[in-house]
């Protein structure tokens, strides 16, 4: 086995994150009586899904709590902490990328997660990441 996550994993570990959040959503959403249908849930819903995968890694060490059950993590390829910086490009300027090219570029990322022996994304080359099995 490689040091590098690969699709599979992330993809676990993705699913993982995502049950976690839509869990601690549908609490404050029921705790709190909030309307789902109003656009400033719903916004409310992004952003806290946006913070929660760029501040995360860049206070754990580069792990999600997904992440970390599965065993890996994000990494800087000059060895450096990942920061809020980083997590900033791979996420929210990925996403850009992502978005910009009506998805495209997004598949060609699956691809070269399954391809190459780096397992690095688009996003990845972005931000200067890589996902590792390496403890932090």
């Amino acid at each position: 086995m490689s040091d590098f996550g690969g699709f599979w994993i992330r993809f676990v570990g993705l699913i993982l994150d995502s049950i976690l959040i839509s869990s601690l959503i549908f609490l404050a959403i029921a705790i709190f009586n909030l309307d789902t249908a109003s656009q400033a849930v719903q916004t409310g819903e992004g952003i806290a899904s946006l913070l929660y995968f760029i501040l995360v890694p860049a206070l754990w060490y580069g792990y999600t709590i997904g992440k970390r059950i599965v065993g890996i993590r994000i990494a800087k390829t000059d060895g450096t902490k990942v920061t809020i910086g980083t997590m900033l490009l791979r996420y929210f300027v990925g996403g850009l990328v992502y978005s910009l090219s009506l998805g495209l570029a997004f598949i060609v990322s699956v691809f070269m997660v399954a391809i190459r022996e780096d397992k690095r994304a688009i996003h990845d080359f972005i931000a200067g990441t890589y996902v590792t099995y390496k403890k932090a």
